[in-house]
């Protein structure tokens, strides 16, 4: 059984897991754009959004627990990340005109900010931060030993 944490300590909880996400996000990135690109970059909104990806994720798990498999985790965690890019996109790109990113010249995009293409990319990058999420919650915070079916 979970023990219950304090308000002071489920604030660094969720902290540390927003860094954590954050931090795998952004470097996901960078790599990404240095083998495809050639340029080593990124965009700090990116560490924001990974941290905020691992915790809508990670929460999938956490709140009904006993009602998703590990592959509808995986393809409602896929789901909530697209539209989470897609926010994002909008705000950073369309709104306040930064153009970090711009996928208008791919097919199947929505609004030039999404590509459904490479949502098909963070199927394993959302299964990784399921399972990221779990373990730092079983081993750092003491949560329940995670275990997974697969539907």
């Amino acid at each position: 059984m979970d023990r219950r944490l304090t308000v002071q300590e489920r604030l660094v909880k969720y902290i540390t897991l927003w860094m954590w996400g954050g931090t795998i996000y952004y470097l996901i990135e960078v790599l990404f754009r240095w083998i495809v690109h050639g340029t080593p970059t990124s965009h700090q909104s990116m560490f924001v959004l990974g941290g905020i990806c691992l915790l809508v994720v990670g929460a999938l798990n956490n709140y009904k627990p006993k009602q998703f498999g590990f592959a509808w985790q995986v393809l409602i965690g896929t789901t909530i990340v697209i539209i989470l890019e897609l926010i994002a996109g909008v705000i950073l790109n369309l709104w306040l005109e930064l153009g970090v990113w711009d996928y208008s010249n791919l097919r199947f995009n929505i609004l030039g900010q999404v590509s459904l293409l490479f949502s098909f990319l963070f199927m394993p990058v959302v299964a990784f931060a399921i399972w990221l999420d779990d373990f730092l919650r079983w081993k750092i915070y003491g949560m329940e030993k995670p275990t997974y079916r697969v539907w």
